[in-house]
C-alpha cells in the first residue's frame, strides 16, 4: 500500500486518504483494510448482502444478520498512524451519517451532523445506463440550520454568553454612574 512509498495510507479502491470520517479504514476477515465508504457502495451493490468480498483476495467475509458494514472492526493501528481519534460512523439507508459532537471543557456544543449519500437504490434508475456519467465527488455537508432567535436561547452556550454580557453591560454602567454621581458630590459640597 502506499504507507510503504512515503505518502499517506490511502483506500486501495478509491485511492482517498484514510481519515477518521467518511474515508475511516474498516478491516475485512482478510485483513485488508477499506475506507467504509467504498465498503458501503459494495454492500449496497452485492446480491447477498450479508457477504463481502475482498476487492483484492476475493475472500468473503461474512455479516451478521442485519449487521451494517460500518460495524466491521476499524483498522485502529491505520488511524494511529495517522494521529486520528475514531469517530462513529452509521449507515441509515443509502446515507452514510457522522454525528460530530466538539468537546469542550466548559460550554455544551451542538453536535454537527454530516452526511454522505451513496446513491439511488440499484435498478431504481430511470435513464439508460449509458446516459449515466460518473458521479461527482460529495464531501461532507453539515446538516443546514436557520437559527431564529428563539432557537439560539435555547442553546445553553448562547444563553451564558448573553447572561455575561448583560452582567457585565450592568456593572460598567453601574461603575460609569457611580464616577459621575460622586465627582458631582465632592465637586458639589466643597
Amino acid at each position: 500500500m502506499a504507507e510503504q512509498q512515503g505518502r499517506e495510507p490511502e483506500c486501495p479502491v478509491c485511492w482517498n486518504p484514510f481519515n477518521n470520517t467518511f474515508h475511516t479504514p474498516k478491516m475485512l476477515d482478510c485483513c485488508h483494510s477499506f475506507c467504509v465508504e467504498c465498503l458501503a457502495h459494495l454492500s449496497l451493490v452485492t446480491p447477498a448482502r450479508r457477504r463481502l468480498l475482498c476487492p483484492l483476495c476475493r475472500q468473503p467475509t461474512v455479516l451478521a444478520s442485519g449487521q451494517p458494514v460500518t460495524d466491521l472492526p476499524t483498522d485502529t493501528a491505520l488511524l494511529t498512524l495517522l494521529r486520528l481519534e475514531p469517530h462513529h460512523v452509521i449507515l441509515e439507508g443509502h446515507q452514510l451519517c457522522l454525528k460530530d459532537q466538539p468537546k469542550s471543557r466548559y460550554f455544551l456544543r451542538q453536535p454537527r451532523v454530516y452526511t454522505l449519500d451513496l446513491g439511488p437504490e440499484p435498478g431504481g434508475q430511470t435513464g439508460s445506463p449509458q446516459d449515466v456519467g460518473p458521479a461527482p465527488r460529495s464531501l461532507p455537508i453539515p446538516v443546514p440550520s436557520h437559527y431564529s432567535l428563539r432557537e439560539c436561547f435555547r442553546n445553553p452556550q448562547f444563553r451564558i454568553f448573553a447572561y455575561l454580557m448583560a452582567v457585565i453591560l450592568s456593572v460598567t454602567l453601574l461603575l460609569i454612574f457611580s464616577i459621575f454621581w460622586t465627582k458631582q458630590f465632592l465637586w458639589g459640597v466643597g
